[in-house]
């Protein structure tokens, strides 16, 4: 499975083309203030969580829903088939009586 993060292309289809511009709106029009930097990344990086009020705010400042944002991918995976394994053989009693004692 993939995940692709699409906030700049969610961005540039709606004419938000900085991070400044994106800032401005989700105070706006979602009344959230994020730091510079914080936009800054989700705008050039993939973040590994997203908290869902930052995506509630992202949806409702750019007037998209949530999969304009996120692509899933939920292909399947192939996995390489692995070979069986051989079945070991059990160790032989070391006497009549079971198992020898370690020495003393």
């Amino acid at each position: 499975m993939k995940i692709r993060w699409r906030l700049r292309m969610a961005a540039a289809q709606r004419e938000v083309w900085t991070g400044t511009e994106l800032r401005r709106l989700l105070a706006e029009k979602a009344g959230l203030e994020l730091s510079s930097a914080s936009v800054s990344a989700l705008f050039s990086k993939e973040p590994s969580q997203v908290k869902m009020t930052t995506l509630a705010a992202l949806c409702t400042a750019l007037e998209c829903t949530p999969n304009d944002l996120i692509e899933v991918d939920t292909t399947p995976v192939e996995r390489p088939v692995a070979p069986p394994r051989p079945v070991a053989d059990l160790p032989k009693a070391a006497s009549a009586r079971g198992r020898s004692m370690p020495p003393l």
